[in-house]
C-alpha cells in the first residue's frame, strides 16, 4: 500500500537518486539523449521546498516510490542547480496560481497511481492556503497524467539551452475548483 509523508534533509540524498534515475529512465520514450542529459541541468532538487514543507514522498513497504511537490514561491521548475529560473518570492494565493514541482516517479512504480497521490496531495494542500489554481511545467513524459488529472495546456514552450540543446515542456494550469471531480476525492 501507498503511504505518503512529508519529505525531510534527511531524504536529500534518497530524492537526489530517485530523480537521476527517473530523468534517465522515464523520459526515454520521449526525448533524445542529447535531451535528457540538457535536461539534468534544467530539472532536479529544489531543496526550498523540503524547507517549506511542501514536498511530498510517496513509499510502499518503506522503498520510494516517488516523490513532488507544490510551492507558494515563484519558481516554476528548476533545481538548486539551475540558479537562473529560481525566484524565491512569495506568491498571493488571491492573484496567483500556486506551484506544483518536481515531481518523480521511480520506474519501478510508474503507472501504479504514484503521481496521482502526489497531485492530490499538492491540490489539497494549496487549495488549503487559500489557493484557487495550480500551475506547472510538464515535461513530455509527465504531461499524459497532467491532463488525466485536469490540468490543461497553457503554452508549449522549451527551456533554455544547454550545450545548444532545448528541452520541450508544457506550461500547464488547473483551477482548483475542479479538485474533486478531475483527480477524484483526495483523502
Amino acid at each position: 500500500m501507498l503511504t505518503s509523508r512529508l519529505a525531510t534533509e534527511a531524504d536529500l540524498p534518497a530524492l537526489r537518486a530517485l530523480m537521476a534515475l527517473a530523468i534517465d529512465d522515464l523520459q526515454r520514450s520521449f526525448l533524445s539523449p542529447a535531451e535528457i542529459v540538457a535536461s539534468r541541468a534544467v530539472m532536479g532538487l529544489d531543496t526550498q521546498l523540503v524547507a517549506d514543507r511542501t514536498y511530498f514522498i510517496v513509499e510502499e513497504d518503506g522503498l520510494l516510490a516517488g516523490c513532488g511537490g507544490w510551492s507558494r514561491r515563484a519558481t516554476l521548475y528548476g533545481g538548486d542547480h539551475s540558479e537562473a529560473l529560481r525566484d524565491a518570492a512569495l506568491l498571493d494565493p488571491a492573484q496567483d496560481a500556486a506551484r506544483v514541482r518536481a515531481m518523480y516517479t521511480h520506474p519501478a512504480f510508474a503507472r501504479r497511481g504514484v503521481g496521482r497521490m502526489i497531485l492530490g496531495l499538492c491540490e489539497t494542500a494549496a487549495l488549503a492556503e487559500g489557493y484557487g489554481r495550480a500551475e506547472l511545467m510538464a515535461t513530455l513524459a509527465g504531461e499524459p497524467l497532467y491532463k488525466a488529472c485536469g490540468f490543461k495546456e497553457i503554452e508549449r514552450t522549451a527551456s533554455t539551452p544547454v550545450d545548444g540543446v532545448v528541452v520541450p515542456l508544457v506550461r500547464m494550469g488547473k483551477s482548483l475548483g475542479q479538485l474533486a471531480t478531475a483527480s477524484g476525492p483526495v483523502g
